[in-house]
């Protein structure tokens, strides 16, 4: 591949957008990591952004997304080819219901790519949800959701990606491939009281009983040495999750409902089996943090 003029960040910022981004909490979350960390492993991968923020030099991205990893897997080998077909791609409502409409299982990889990153730009609030059948059903969003991703953001990207392995496969199955001295980080969508605060997937996607597969799942990581941080919304779930580990709360502003008037803080908790180098802390205040309980 060949270079473009001028520099290449070490951190290039994700080209997706997703709802429950955590790009507020990046500088908290990294400092639960530590350079002698082997792998970064992310299962619940969306736009990856801690991923990009840390730039490690081995990593593990997954998903159960089919599209999403494709996306992945496609900007990491063939990011100029993926920007071609993004920059053929016609604008507007009726082009975006149209795109929408295909189905991507007869695309090739690239063309597949190329409608998801579309969609995801242009769809409400960078939600991803399906219907009943599987389908992309999220609404066009407007004319204010951004540019789409140009070829030198998408080479960025790629040179990162390329380091990693990728993956489509339940959070369960990618967590059998972590090692002692890995890194795991867990953002898994919300659910709440019987209600889901991101609805990135369907409700049978992920429920009450993997909610109880992920806390067996930490307390196996940590047995075997393997270093983890979830961040999760601030509820009973959450407190169930975070026995016996450090945790600290989080105050995020979000976009409720995708809309302006309905932005509000929201509390997140923080979860790990480590202290972070330092208390977390967001815009320089200072949050609630606490340490295992005995």
């Amino acid at each position: 591949m060949s270079r473009a003029s001028g520099p290449f960040p070490a951190n290039p910022s994700p080209f997706l957008r997703w709802a429950g981004s955590k790009k507020q909490l990046l500088p908290s979350l990294a400092l639960y990591w530590r350079h002698g960390h082997g792998r970064y492993i992310e299962p619940f991968a969306g736009s990856a952004a801690l991923f990009f923020h840390l730039a490690p030099a081995e990593a593990l991205i997954a998903d159960i997304n089919a599209d999403l990893i494709t996306t992945y897997t496609e900007v990491s080998g063939h990011p100029r080819a993926v920007a071609n077909r993004l920059a053929k791609l016609p604008k507007g409502p009726n082009a975006y219901r149209r795109l929408r409409a295909l189905d991507p299982g007869v695309m090739s990889p690239t063309d597949r790519s190329a409608r998801f990153i579309y969609l995801n730009r242009y769809c409400f609030n960078g939600l991803y949800r399906t219907n009943s059948a599987g389908r992309f059903n999220v609404p066009y969003g407007g004319g204010k959701t951004g540019k789409l991703p140009s070829s030198r953001h998408l080479i960025e990207c790629s040179r990162l990606l390329g380091s990693a392995s990728i993956m489509c496969a339940s959070f369960e199955v990618t967590l059998e491939e972590a090692r002692a001295d890995d890194f795991v980080y867990l953002d898994p969508p919300f659910r709440v009281d019987r209600q889901r605060v991101f609805t990135e997937y369907t409700a049978s996607q992920f429920g009450p009983s993997h909610v109880h597969s992920l806390r067996e799942w930490l307390v196996r990581l940590d047995r075997a040495n393997v270093r983890f941080l979830l961040s999760y919304a601030a509820s009973d779930e959450a407190e169930y999750l975070r026995k016996g580990f450090h945790f600290a709360l989080v105050s995020v502003r979000r976009n409720i409902a995708g809309f302006a008037a309905s932005r509000r803080f929201t509390a997140e908790m923080l979860i790990s089996n480590a202290p972070p180098r330092e208390p977390p802390s967001l815009d320089g205040h200072p949050v609630i943090q606490a340490s295992p309980e005995v």
